[in-house]
């Protein structure tokens, strides 16, 4: 039988996916229009302005989602004892090395894969994830352009959801073989030690896609089964993966260092440096020491 979900006192499962059902279907909405080139919902400015910084694009997209969220929960949830941070936020609320001084923590990006949003490859989604302690509890996924809604419940389960509310469980793939094995990459964020790597890899089957939210969906529907994460010039941010891996987790898979240790989030850096690899959780330390073993050869210096 699923344990009890771990949530804040007096919030309940079932009032939270209420709750939190329109307002990440109006999110849905307003990144469809911008994507489209129509006038979205609630108000936003049609104009789809690009920012360009050091971490990448940030759209009137972004800005419009970030926006909808955050006031939609602080609206929704008035007196809960959480905290919201989102990435659009983060440069001015969070200092360097700050450690923020919640025991709940909401971790919102809202749009991951803004290149690809921009590219319209559509490979582009939302993440929240609700973090107690370092380590998510809660996590959702939005799939705007295939109109799916992914929940994640550490100690209950995961499932999809379409508008209609019909639901669809996790359904990972039975692939153990290295021959069967397939990966997930990145389109945009790649450099040559992750080429290398690859190439290293018995695995040989792969299947490129844009966000880390898209990513780790395709292992919960079984398209995929191993996505790895290799730190370069950068690193993914506490956003990229909070709700993602709670969801993943929720279901039953891996996501862990190539070292086995687990993704911590709050901890005084938002940067999820080194390589992080997520998986079906068929194999996954064997598939890890694998991984680890390829890439200290390829780069006996790099931080697991």
């Amino acid at each position: 039988m699923p344990s009890q979900p771990v949530l804040p006192e007096g919030v309940q499962l079932e009032s939270l996916l209420k709750k939190l059902r329109p307002l990440c279907w109006g999110a849905a909405d307003i990144l469809r229009a911008y994507a489209r080139g129509e006038k979205p919902p609630f108000g936003f400015s049609r104009i789809l302005d690009v920012d360009q910084s050091s971490e990448g694009p940030v759209s009137a997209a972004d800005l419009a989602v970030n926006t909808w969220l955050l006031n939609g929960l602080k609206s929704e949830f008035p007196k809960t004892n959480w905290t919201l941070l989102s990435e659009e936020t983060a440069k001015t609320e969070l200092s360097q090395d700050e450690v923020i001084d919640a025991e709940w923590l909401w971790i919102l990006d809202p749009l991951d894969g803004t290149k690809d949003f921009l590219q319209g490859s559509g490979e582009y989604a939302v993440h929240l994830g609700l973090v107690h302690l370092n380590r998510p509890v809660f996590g959702v996924v939005l799939l705007p352009e295939d109109q799916q809604l992914w929940f994640g419940v550490v100690g209950v389960g995961a499932w999809g959801e379409n508008r209609k509310g019909e639901k669809t469980p996790a359904s990972f793939s039975k692939r153990e073989h290295e021959n069967d094995i397939s990966l997930v990459t990145s389109r945009n964020h790649r450099d040559q030690r992750l080429e290398s790597l690859l190439k290293s890899l018995p695995y040989k089957r792969e299947k490129v896609i844009g966000s880390v939210g898209c990513k780790v969906i395709a292992i919960l529907r079984g398209e995929a089964d191993l996505y790895i994460s290799l730190s370069g010039n950068s690193a993914p941010k506490d956003w990229d993966m909070a709700g993602p891996e709670a969801v993943l987790i929720s279901a039953g898979g891996s996501f862990t260092h190539a070292n086995g240790a687990p993704l911590l989030y709050n901890n005084g850096d938002i940067c999820q440096e080194g390589c992080l690899i997520a998986t079906h959780g068929i194999q996954h330390s064997q598939i890890c020491e694998k991984i680890k073993a390829l890439l200290l050869d390829i780069d006996p210096n790099y931080q697991l």
